[in-house]
């Protein structure tokens, strides 16, 4: 049995009379902790906008751009909240198609500026910059939750692991062309995660481990050499401080320099790269010092936490791997941010949720948390 399965409970449909009785469910938790961190996100962009060639108010700056993706995903949250969520699983495989077609687009159009001056993650839409592997993100949660709730009867089969392995490789080779390391690895972790929390068979999930181990020497192979860089300087970045260790070294810098109250909003002084996006922590523990840092770390913690809650108390297998596949994700996505930016993991250009500047992202994770809110507000009622 699934480690997700709450105690054996007599279920009976709650189709409730009132509105009341239905919106008595919402997690009014899940959604403050969602809009905490989403603030610190806006101060965040707002110091950004000050420290750059940006005017803070001007309609191209990070910060005034934070605001409007902020209110559209204030707008998706409320939609997906209030769309019955077995709706979206019927379009679970339909999204996936258009996700497919989404990545395809961002290789021929797409355009960046990685590092080898070839990578191609954002399509430029009316002026509008839009990453669609930050989507990819949550559809794939949609579709790996549909996928395994329809196989809760099959979970110690090895072919229900080779069945989700096989969905996952079309949209994780589109994301790992473009080139997007960290979305490809959040993807990865996704699938290795909701397997666990569905009970998948702990041998088969060994041997899907060793196996990627056995792999590591062919993907290195086959990596760019600004990326094998990027994977070796958490040995030691000062083996090359104005080139791969840059970023890690200037980072460090400035969460040494927060102290323990920071310097205050916009008055951070070292130089980071990327510092809207990757490195924001950076800016975050030098401007608002581990008190700050902190903070977020534990609305962080809460966040996860309700989003487990919110699978324990769900009786249908799909809105429970949905709740965990978006607790997976995030945890995954705030270690290695955090990580990286403090050295002990290596860059890979994974954002902090949330925090991190990027409307694609922002409005990903509301579409997310809004189909759990779907589900908390017409989960069966248990008859104690």
């Amino acid at each position: 049995m699934s480690i997700l399965h709450p105690q054996t409970l007599k279920l009976r449909a709650w189709a409730p009379k009132s509105g009341w009785l239905a919106w008595r469910n919402y997690d009014f938790q899940l959604t403050t902790y969602a809009v905490l961190l989403t603030l610190f996100g806006l101060a965040m962009a707002y110091s950004n906008s000050v420290g750059s060639t940006h005017e803070s108010l001007t309609l191209n700056s990070p910060f005034v751009r934070s605001i409007m993706w902020a209110v559209v995903s204030i707008v998706v949250l409320a939609l997906t909240t209030v769309f019955d969520y077995k709706w979206l699983r019927s379009f679970a495989w339909p999204l996936y198609l258009i996700n497919i077609v989404l990545l395809i687009l961002t290789l021929r159009i797409g355009v960046g500026t990685g590092e080898a001056g070839t990578a191609a993650r954002w399509v430029v839409i009316a002026g509008f910059q839009f990453q669609f592997s930050e989507l990819a993100k949550i559809i794939m949660v949609l579709v790996f939750a549909s996928f395994l709730a329809d196989r809760q009867d099959r979970m110690k089969s090895p072919w229900t692991i080779i069945g989700i392995l096989a969905v996952l490789g079309p949209p994780w080779i589109l994301v790992l062309l473009q080139p997007d390391l960290g979305t490809s690895l959040v993807l990865v972790a996704t699938v290795a995660g909701l397997l666990f929390m569905a009970g998948a068979s702990l041998l088969w999930l060994g041997t899907l481990a060793a196996g990627a181990l056995a792999a590591i020497p062919f993907v290195w192979s086959h990596m760019a050499d600004y990326q094998q860089a990027r994977l070796l300087t958490v040995l030691n970045p000062w083996a090359d401080p104005q080139g791969a260790g840059y970023q890690v070294i200037q980072a460090q810098k400035a969460v040494t320099a927060g102290g323990l109250a920071g310097k205050g909003l916009t008055n951070g002084q070292v130089a980071l790269p990327v510092s809207t996006t990757d490195f924001v922590w950076g800016v975050l523990a030098e401007e608002l010092g581990l008190i700050g840092s902190l903070v977020v770390l534990i609305l962080f913690a809460l966040l996860i936490w309700r989003l487990l809650v919110c699978s324990w108390r769900s009786t249908d297998p799909f809105a429970m791997l949905l709740s965990s596949g978006m607790a997976t994700m995030i945890f995954f996505q705030v270690v290695v941010n955090v990580g990286m930016v403090i050295g002990l993991v290596p860059v890979t250009g994974i954002p902090l949720p949330f925090v991190s500047y990027g409307g694609a992202s922002l409005v990903s994770l509301a579409a997310g948390l809004g189909a759990l809110q779907s589900t908390n507000l017409r989960r069966e009622r248990p008859e104690w």
